[in-house]
């Protein structure tokens, strides 16, 4: 598919990532629907790729139901889709609040879920369109510190893979783009800095570059860097030694006790 006077919604393309395919986007010829939580960095956004801002909490479902009507407001379709928006928490699992444990929820999968729910059909209808999903490496492996992140990542994956499957045939392809760290506040808004030397983070332009072209070119999937492939196959291949390799060289993090709900308030 290519992008010149198409329709593309990129979520959360107020920062980081989303804003890289929302201009790599709009110079492709795209009419680019700019979403974000933040009004003023999102219309910034908009005014940069010459595109058309959306604001709207995806947390909140009323919202994510308002952001498609809105979207399809603007020029009637959706032609791709791209869900990008996500929030992470770091930190042991009995740290966390069950209202935390839900925001990652409900941004990270749901919205994907739900948007996908809403603008899918007249895509279907009109026999062509595109559904992009940026997941994470840690939706692949595991990580320790981000177990309900790696969750709903991990629920984006087997959707994409299950929608691949339904959607065979009817003009409309789906793709996952699985980053590993990337250069972006996702770490500090997280509640933890990345603090790992490798995988070393990787600018957003890549993982845009690999979102635009699984579109285009009709890829199923893209891995960023592509070497972080290994990962997964090798906690396939050789479990037991993948399990000792996690738990010795990744992130020191492990549940306390006693719950401690104070910790990372507010951090997603």
């Amino acid at each position: 598919m290519q992008l010149d006077d198409k329709v593309v919604l990129v979520t959360g393309a107020s920062a980081g990532i989303g804003r890289a395919i929302a201009a790599r986007a709009g110079a492709a010829g795209a009419r680019v629907l700019v979403h974000g939580r933040d009004e003023e960095r999102t219309r910034l956004v908009a005014a940069e790729v010459d595109g058309f801002p959306l604001v709207a909490d995806l947390s909140v479902g009323a919202e994510r139901a308002r952001l498609c009507d809105e979207a399809l407001e603007q020029f009637g379709r959706v032609d791709v889709l791209v869900n990008n928006a996500g929030v992470g928490w770091a930190g042991p699992l009995t740290e966390m609040t069950v209202a935390q444990l839900r925001a990652v929820i409900e941004v990270d999968l749901l919205a994907a879920l739900e948007l996908t729910h809403e603008l899918l059909p007249p895509m279907v209808n009109r026999g062509e369109g595109a559904i992009c999903f940026v997941s994470s490496i840690a939706g692949r492996t595991g990580v320790a510190g981000e177990a309900v992140y790696s969750a709903a990542k991990a629920g984006v994956d087997m959707f994409a893979e299950s929608l691949r499957a339904e959607t065979a045939g009817t003009g409309v392809g789906v793709s996952v783009v699985v980053p590993g760290a990337v250069s972006t506040g996702f770490f500090e808004t997280r509640g933890r800095p990345y603090t790992r030397s490798r995988p070393r983070p990787v600018p957003p332009e890549d993982v845009a570059n690999a979102v635009l072209t699984t579109i285009t070119r009709g890829r199923a999937e893209a891995w960023v860097p592509g070497w972080l492939r290994i990962a997964p196959a090798v906690r396939v291949l050789a479990p037991g030694a993948y399990r000792q390799l996690s738990t010795r060289f990744g992130e020191q993090v492990r549940v306390s006790p006693e719950p401690n709900h104070t910790s990372h308030e507010g951090a997603s």
